[in-house]
């Protein structure tokens, strides 16, 4: 059985699932590496990731590079004797970091590799109306997300499922796979498999202002599953025209509502309980709303005190 030494590498909360389920099983974290500290919320204050926070919580040994190549950084973790770098949700990293330990560097990936490499595995497959995704342990090589595959697990996606809801099923799940690749790895058992060279794969690429954007000619089908794909984080989004004015909004949650009608899609109706957006082959529901300077909010308790005109239409 190996002695194993490990780093941890990581910044968001589905990392620090992965770390906790390592610390809980007594395995020797001698490092972690996370992000550095960002302006965050109003104040713009300082804050340190979900990563740092556990891990100074647990008193381990914390690094937080802005390059990965600068030499202080590089000699503080060869300070460290690893033997076993652990990835999970962090940047792409250089040869000489992956290539440091004996045993290797491997990551955590939220998606059946090769399938939907890339930032947002989690998301994409839901936006993407897949009903399968899964976790994959691998090895790191050059590339994004394109070494040799360690271990997979297959979990399926539910009706109604959210980014929300998977990423906390995957987090789990994820954790597991993590403590068996590591259990591998000391036995010196590992068998990998190089990934097949497919030209059609679905992508995973990061968010961004212009792909989280509610396109209201889709099918009711298609922006259901947007929406759920963005939800809690980042949120699908839209403008709102209404009352002469045109404001940027988030939607959180929907209803499909399968009516013929005649109106043009974008179309608001609603009345003292519901809001409804006329879409190509019937209506969505908003059920969870969010306008700008204001708390996500039922719509229910939205419509309280705010009004629709006769005219009002998302874009």
């Amino acid at each position: 059985m190996r002695d194993l030494r490990i780093v941890f590498m990581g910044t968001p909360h589905f990392a620090v699932g992965v770390l906790k389920k390592l610390v809980e099983s007594g395995a020797n974290i001698v490092g972690v590496i996370t992000s550095p500290d960002k302006p965050a919320g109003r104040g713009r204050k300082l804050r340190g990731s979900a990563v740092k926070e556990y891990a100074e919580s647990q008193g381990l040994h914390l690094l937080q590079p802005k390059n990965l190549k600068d030499e202080s950084f590089l000699l503080g973790l060869e300070s460290l004797k690893a033997n076993l770098q652990i990835i999970v949700a962090f940047r792409m990293l250089p040869e000489v970091v992956w290539a440091m330990p004996e045993y290797g560097t491997f990551n955590l990936h939220a998606s059946l590799l090769p399938e939907y490499r890339g930032a947002a595995p989690i998301n994409w497959a839901i936006i993407n109306n897949e009903k399968l995704t899964g976790v994959t342990t691998f090895f790191i090589d050059d590339k994004i997300d394109t070494g040799a595959i360690i271990l997979k697990k297959e979990v399926a996606i539910e009706e109604g499922e959210t980014a929300g809801s998977l990423h906390d099923k995957l987090m789990e799940i994820g954790s597991d796979l993590v403590m068996e690749t590591v259990s591998l790895i000391a036995e010196g058992d590992v068998e990998t498999f190089i990934q097949p060279a497919i030209t059609s794969l679905k992508a995973a690429p990061k968010l961004t202002n212009e792909n989280t954007k509610i396109d209201w000619t889709r099918s009711a089908f298609e922006i259901d599953a947007l929406i759920r794909g963005l939800n809690p984080y980042p949120a699908a989004w839209c403008y709102l025209e209404n009352e002469g004015e045109r404001q940027k909004i988030k939607i959180y949650d929907v209803a499909l509502i399968m009516e013929g009608h005649d109106y043009e899609p974008g179309t608001v109706l609603s009345s003292k309980k519901e809001i409804r957006v006329a879409v190509e082959n019937g209506f969505i529901e908003i059920r969870e709303i969010q306008l700008p300077g204001k708390r996500r909010m039922k719509s229910i308790d939205l419509l309280n005190g705010y009004t629709f005109d006769i005219d009002a239409k998302v874009v």
